[in-house]
Formats: structure tokens, sequence, C-alpha cells
């Protein structure tokens, strides 16, 4: 039975995204998240800041890359991936998000759009979760309880 592998994050970039292209012109886009989490240690709250390396790859992540600022919230969903080398002889490893599903938020350039990974390359427009299809309002609902 395979195991679970799911990460959702928010958090803010540390630093501009490095966008790259394979031999074969895939887009490869690694950024740097913090997110913030609060502990109360004593009577107090402590802010404290964990770092997460990120790698958003294919169409969504040429679409977006140049929103992915210093600075710029964003949502993310993925899974975790460990990257085995060896250099010098000594044996690396390092523990990457491998993002699925990234989501421009906060104000400023970009905010609220997403930006699915999609295996097969393809181009089709996707709404947030929970967002209406485009072409319709909140008018195009009824509110009436059907009972």
């Amino acid at each position: 039975m395979a195991g679970i592998n799911h990460v959702v994050l928010v958090g803010n970039l540390t630093r501009d995204a490095e966008l790259k292209f394979t031999n074969a012109g895939l887009a490869i886009s690694k950024f740097s998240l913090a997110v913030n989490r609060r502990t109360k240690k004593g009577d107090t709250w402590q802010d404290e800041v964990d770092f997460f390396d990120a790698v958003f790859m294919g169409k969504g992540a040429e679409a977006v890359s140049q929103y992915l600022l210093k600075g710029k919230q964003v949502g993310i969903q993925g899974e975790l991936r460990q990257n085995r080398w060896e250099q010098e002889g000594q044996k690396r490893s390092k523990v990457e998000i491998f993002v699925t599903n990234l989501q421009l938020l906060g104000g400023g350039r970009g905010g609220g759009q997403a930006a699915p990974a999609e295996p097969g390359g393809g181009d089709v427009p996707q709404s947030a979760p929970g967002s209406p299809a485009p072409g319709t309002s909140a008018d195009d609902f009824n509110d009436d309880i059907p009972f």
C-alpha cells in the first residue's frame, strides 16, 4: 500500500524564483518559501519562521514565474521529494517540495491566479477552488432554499 505524501503551505517567497529550462524545453522554477508560525512560551507568543525549498515544473511554472518575486505571498500544494547525490565523496540529500498546484495570494501583480501543474502540459485555464466558473456572477445563483 502506498503512503500519503501531501503538503499544503502558505508563505512568502524569500527570493525571486529561478526559471530554467531542460534540454527538452521543460520549464523548472525553483524558489524558497518562508512560513510563519506562532508558539507559546510561558505567557507570551513568539513568532518562528520555517524555510522550505520548492520546485514547480511545466507550463504553469513558466506562466507564473515572472510573478514569483521576493516577498510575494503564495499558497502551494505538492509532495515532498528527497534528492540524493554524491559530492566530493560525501553522500548528500535534500528534501524539496515538488509543487503540483500554486496560488498567487495577496495584493499586487497577479494576485489570485491559480497555476496547476499538468503532466500533459495542457493550457486549460483553471479557477481557484471554490470560485465560480468564468462568465458567471453572483446574480446567476438562486439563493432560495428549495424546500
